[in-house]
């Protein structure tokens, strides 16, 4: 790569900053709170974006670049129409009053959240849930330092494995030392430089592809490639439907945002809840912009490809690496070019980092706070919480690793699997302890272990049967938590003054 110098020094810059916030807030973590939830005492803007930010992993630069490269728009399209009516949702729905029910009851954690809400001395829904969390945290993680593989083993020519290795250990650092306000702070940062990468791309990949005319021409020279109700494939020349039910299945990607761990965690951060309302619209209007970028890229990619810029890719999972290619080609054109395709590389590094570490806090959070404290009973100091948290985050990368360790796995397709175990496991039964009085902690927990276990069932059994069973796992086990949450919660219904007085006394 031509003047690589300064597309290192970038990158190291860019690292230099994450790291020395890590350390700056390292000591401004005094209790557990703080440690977890910055004390309650974030902005709007910076709640908006860290959200987001936390939510758009290495997909948003890669997986859906890759996909919509491959596959053409539809895929994509409505995937990113599903997420961005799920945000929006989220936000408008159960922010406001996640964030004053989870302060009413004192809960700093997810799992805390629903065991002080179903008054649940036995400590059996903080057990599941702390598990839970656990379990899909784990490979949603390793998505994040495969995506960290890809990129340093193309930029630098070492192997994979030692790529991966170079970023889950400065992830694993700035998260350890900093906590939720190093998180927080840095996904603020980690936001403007993917909003940098994703506008430099579009203009950078245009030119290649010969402009608007080359990019159009190219696209509709594969049947389907940018059609909403068809499915592309470049290799094959073909187009397959993409009929009603593949699109109410892939948009049920939205529903995952209702359990998403690390995105409710910072509903509960905000410093009041009057301030959600612009939290909203900054966050919804910043992920409906990044993503369409995104698709644009994948259409872009391809055209540039066509046009003898670079190869055609031959898998979805190969062509993740689109905008490392168009980093490449940039970072040729001179020595400022070369800085600016520095700044793009670490916008990869940044959707990369700005999940992992939420991820990493949240499991650590299960473990030191809920599964330690409270499940175990085990008494310790603020300091002794936090060093347990520490231990746990690097716990949690170790095997995060080790299933990330095949270079041939695919970004888009780890994170499918994690979102949909969050958002069946958790989404239906925050919706209904937020909103539903009678939904008691049976319920609860049913919902829990119905949603969670469908998933695995529906995607390693039923899913492979395809046809009409082809579907998306989410939207099936999201349905099979809510029904098994609302007939269990029916039949274990008893009235508890102090459960439903705490309940009305939030306020909407």
């Amino acid at each position: 790569m031509a003047h690589s110098f300064f597309v290192y020094l970038a990158i190291l810059v860019y690292l230099g900053v994450i790291l020395y916030i890590g350390f700056r807030f390292s000591k401004a973590n005094e209790n557990a709170g703080d440690f977890y939830l910055g004390g309650r005492r974030l902005g709007p803007v910076a709640v908006a974006m860290s959200a987001e930010a936390s939510d758009m992993s290495s997909w948003l630069l890669m997986g859906i670049p890759g996909l919509c490269f491959f596959c053409g728009i539809a895929d994509t399209f409505w995937t990113c129409l599903g997420l961005a009516l799920g945000t929006y949702l989220n936000w408008l729905l159960v922010a406001r009053r996640l964030r004053s029910y989870s302060e009413k009851i004192h809960a700093i954690t997810i799992p805390e959240f629903f065991a002080k809400r179903f008054h649940d001395t036995d400590r059996l829904l903080i057990g599941i849930s702390a598990i839970i969390i656990i379990v899909f945290f784990i490979p949603y993680t390793a998505s994040g330092f495969a995506a960290c593989g890809k990129l340093f083993s193309s930029l630098f020519g070492m192997s994979y494995t030692s790529g991966m290795l170079l970023g889950a250990v400065v992830i694993v650092a700035y998260t350890a030392m900093g906590g939720f306000l190093a998180a927080s702070t840095t996904d603020v940062i980690q936001s403007v430089v993917m909003t940098v990468a994703l506008i430099v791309i579009i203009w950078f990949g245009l030119d290649l592809a010969g402009g608007w005319d080359g990019v159009v021409a190219a696209a509709s020279s594969v049947p389907g490639y940018l059609s909403i109700t068809q499915s592309a494939n470049i290799m094959t020349g073909q187009a397959g439907d993409y009929g009603f039910l593949t699109i109410i299945s892939t948009m049920a990607w939205g529903l995952g945002y209702f359990g998403m761990p690390h995105i409710l965690l910072r509903f509960m951060a905000i410093r009041h809840q009057d301030e959600i309302a612009v939290s909203r619209r900054i966050g919804t209007g910043w992920v409906v912009i990044a993503m369409g970028f995104a698709i644009l890229i994948g259409i872009i990619g391809y055209a540039a490809a066509k046009s003898g810029a670079f190869e055609v890719f031959q898998s979805s999972s190969a062509a993740e690496y689109v905008i490392i290619r168009f980093s490449h080609i940039l970072s040729e054109q001179g020595i400022i070019a070369a800085f600016i395709a520095g700044l793009v590389l670490a916008g990869i590094l940044a959707c990369t980092m700005s999940t992992a570490d939420s991820q990493l806090l949240a499991a650590a959070s299960s473990v030191s706070e809920d599964i330690t404290k409270r499940v175990f009973g085990i008494t310790m100091s603020n300091r002794g919480t936090i060093r347990v948290a520490r231990l746990t985050v690097f716990v949690i990368a170790i095997i995060g690793i080790l299933i990330a360790r095949d270079p041939n796995s695919s970004v888009f397709q780890i994170v499918s699997f994690a979102w949909a175990g969050f958002g069946a496991s958790f989404g239906p039964v925050m919706l209904y302890a937020l909103f539903w009085k009678k939904c008691t902690k049976q319920g609860a927990f049913a919902g829990m272990v119905a949603g969670g276990g469908m998933v695995f069932i529906w995607k390693f059994l039923v899913r492979p049967m395809g046809g009409v069973f082809g579907i998306y796992e989410l939207l099936p086990a999201f349905l099979v938590a809510c029904f098994a949450i609302v007939t269990v919660s029916r039949r274990t219904y008893k009235y508890d003054a102090s459960i439903e007085a705490e309940f009305d006394s939030v306020k909407q």
